[in-house]
């Protein structure tokens, strides 16, 4: 979603970048191994937590933010549902299911926004393709929309199918993010690219191995 308030870019963005991650508990055991479970170890349900990113951490800031997912499969699609808390009250965030929890991300898919109510909780449900067959795929590289001119590629990398099995949530804003005394980096994680740092993610998972390659496809 466009930002509601005027922003610039900062020339530190890989910084900022960098600064974001985090590590989330979870309510079944985590790999042993950075690799995809097998075929007898999916789920048709499974829930997971979302914990505060490394740069949130490390700022010092949100010490209650957390939250939890369940996604069900229903056949042909599958329902997720977020429930945050512990964050500023009546904030926007958005939503991403990435390839990897923290800095580089790799590749990313924006779902949608979160906003909290008075009390800095919130709730959203997200329909899609969230299982152990989410991917991503470029067969050739070709022009790409700029929609929000040198903000977006001119053109697409080419990649063999990329699985994307983990979650992050980021402030909408930097200057929501400084207003909660968090790192006020901007990134290009909302709909206009002028997001704020992560706040959430599900690093306790390994890279390889996010928990929607939990659930059966």
């Amino acid at each position: 979603m466009t930002a509601r308030k005027p922003l610039r870019f900062v020339s530190a963005l890989a910084l900022g970048l960098a600064a974001q991650g985090g590590a989330a508990a979870q309510y079944y055991d985590t790999p042993a191994a950075d690799e995809a479970p097998a075929q007898s170890d999916y789920a048709d349900a499974i829930s997971f937590a979302l914990d505060r990113s490394p740069g949130i951490v490390n700022a010092g800031c949100l010490p209650y933010a957390g939250g939890e997912v369940h996604v069900t499969s229903q056949g042909p699609v599958e329902v997720m549902d977020v429930e945050l808390k512990g964050l500023p009250p009546e904030t926007e965030f958005d939503f991403f299911v990435t390839q990897l929890p923290n800095f580089p991300f790799g590749l990313s898919w924006y779902q949608g926004d979160i906003t909290t109510d008075a009390y800095g909780n919130a709730h959203a449900q997200f329909i899609g393709r969230f299982n152990a067959e989410t991917f991503i795929i470029a067969p050739g590289t070709g022009p790409a929309p700029q929609v929000h001119g040198d903000r977006d590629a001119k053109e697409n990398p080419a990649t063999a199918p990329v699985h994307t099995f983990h979650i992050g949530i980021w402030f909408n804003s930097p200057e929501d993010a400084r207003y909660a005394g968090c790192p006020d980096f901007t990134t290009p994680f909302n709909g206009d690219h002028t997001a704020g740092t992560q706040v959430l993610n599900t690093a306790s998972f390994p890279d390889a191995a996010g928990p929607l390659s939990k659930l059966a496809p």
